[in-house]
């Protein structure tokens, strides 16, 4: 049996209104720097976000920002300057607490075998 690999995760949430602080789980983000392994995964619920936020909320920009999460945990130069940190840096930038529309939880540890797997098994269970 393979060994198991510490890994850190955190939730990527829409709050619509920041002074309400209400907001919809929409994506994950998955750390495990055993594997080499920074990801995200996102659905955008366009139904339950208009209904919390509203009909002029614009899905076009939450979509754009949640992409700038993939873009810096591939890194490389589609990452921009974050995206030159290492994978460790990256998923701390990406996880710092922060007032706008798209946060994240706080940082949660467990232990994996396969980081790809436990990602989507997150993303199921926390987003869909």
């Amino acid at each position: 049996m393979p060994g198991k690999h510490l890994f850190e995760y955190a939730v990527l949430r829409v709050v619509p209104r920041v002074e309400r602080e209400e907001f919809l789980n929409v994506g994950v983000i998955v750390y495990c720097a055993a594997e080499g392994f920074l990801q995200t995964r996102f659905t955008l619920p366009e139904a339950r976000l208009r209904a919390v936020a509203g009909p002029e909320f614009d899905l076009a920009e939450i979509t754009r920002r949640l992409q700038a999460f993939e873009q810096i945990c591939r890194g490389r130069r589609e990452g921009g300057p974050i995206g030159q940190f290492a994978l460790a840096s990256r998923f701390r930038w990406l996880t710092a607490t922060r007032s706008t529309v798209v946060q994240t939880s706080a940082v949660h540890p467990g232990l994996c075998q396969d980081a790809a797997q436990t990602l989507e098994r997150l993303h199921q269970q926390l987003v869909l």
